[in-house]
Formats: C-alpha cells, sequence, structure tokens
C-alpha cells in the first residue's frame, strides 16, 4: 500500500510524502508517545483524554515548520508514523486549523 500525507502549516507551506508501509500501529503509538513528551507537548481537552489526532497535530505544532522544511529524517518519521497510527492512505495534517483531512 502507497501512503501519501500531507503536512500543512497555511497556504504555500505544504510538506508532502509518499512512502510504502512500513512501521506497525504499535510502533507508532510508542514514536508519538515520546515525541509528545519530548517536545512538551500540551492539549486541553474537555474529557482530560488525549485522541490519538490530537497527538499527531501536537507534535506537528510544537516540532515546528522547520523540522518539515529542512526534509529531515525526522519529518520522514513523523509522516511514517501517522499513516501507520490513522491507517489511511491519504491523509492531510493541517496544523494551521488543527484538523487532520482523509
Amino acid at each position: 500500500m502507497l501512503h501519501h500525507v500531507i503536512v500543512t502549516f497555511g497556504k504555500s507551506r505544504e510538506y508532502e510524502f509518499k512512502f510504502a508501509a512500513g512501521v506497525s500501529a504499535e510502533e507508532a503509538r510508542k514514536w508519538f508517545d515520546h515525541e509528545f513528551v519530548a517536545l512538551n507537548c500540551d492539549v486541553v481537552t474537555p474529557t482530560g483524554k488525549i485522541l490519538a489526532v490530537d497527538r499527531i497535530l501536537s507534535v506537528a505544532r510544537y516540532a515546528g515548520e522547520a523540522r518539515f522544511q529542512d526534509a529531515t529524517g525526522w519529518a520522514e518519521q513523523f509522516a511514517r508514523h501517522t499513516a501507520a497510527l490513522l491507517g489511511r492512505e491519504l491523509i492531510r495534517v493541517d496544523v494551521e486549523h488543527y484538523c487532520i483531512g482523509y
């Protein structure tokens, strides 16, 4: 299965990643748990429960656009783990509007 993940920080500020599947959903959960803590992410939810999409959006926001601009291995890892966690072929992570589309 080919995955396509688009991370956007606003108009004309999109970063695209295309790749074949590679990591498991469990590995993806662990990666996002680690990054969430390492980046000191903070999400306020009415229920107090942090959903997978909250983790993905928060990690992207707190990591910042520079990590995606530099096209580092970190950005590719983010995309691979996002695809594994959500199990979708096409994912759009809209950091500016704090939403994920399929």
